[in-house]
């Protein structure tokens, strides 16, 4: 791997959950990085899962971890935290509660811990793929072990259609 550990990475080797990690060459043009991702690295998009922060109605925040290709079900990710409502965080405060950047956000090692719901597709899954804590990083593992590494919880928070 090229460049320092993230937090990310240190928290999976900490952790001792295999893993492997992948890189590629992030394209800041691209419309939809996780999408681009799937492409270069030649993965399946419903495998390759996008982090998303969630402002809850109330004040706090939550992660969601779905399919490259889906759409957040924000009513459905609201409930499941607790709360009526929810919306997408404003990148600022996604960046300040990660520590990450936007199109670098990993759900793991993240600086606060957040409330992290796992989309049930990757239930599925012998191995999922998330953001490794940098553009152009990625961390394939179980899903299982992500939820673990997390203390995410995996159940249904996406809605058909396109990307939100």
């Amino acid at each position: 791997m090229s460049g320092k550990a993230t937090p990310a990475v240190d928290a999976v080797r900490k952790a001792g959950v295999p893993h492997r990690l992948l890189e590629y060459d992030y394209d800041p043009d691209a419309d939809a990085i996780g999408m681009q991702a799937a492409e270069a690295l030649g993965v399946d998009p419903a495998c390759l899962f996008k982090t998303l922060v969630v402002q809850l109605e109330g004040g706090g925040l939550a992660c969601a971890v779905i399919p490259s290709p889906a759409r957040l079900d924000l009513k459905a990710l609201a409930q499941a935290a607790g709360a009526k409502r929810g919306a997408m965080a404003d990148p600022k405060e996604a960046q300040r509660a990660s520590g990450y950047v936007v199109g670098g956000i990993s759900p793991i090692g993240m600086r606060r811990r957040l409330p992290t719901f796992i989309d049930a597709s990757a239930e599925g899954l012998a191995e999922m793929i998330v953001n490794g804590g940098r553009r152009g990083l990625q961390i394939a593992l179980a899903p299982a072990d992500l939820a673990s590494v997390t203390g995410g919880r995996l159940l249904p928070v996406t809605t058909a259609g396109g990307r939100p």
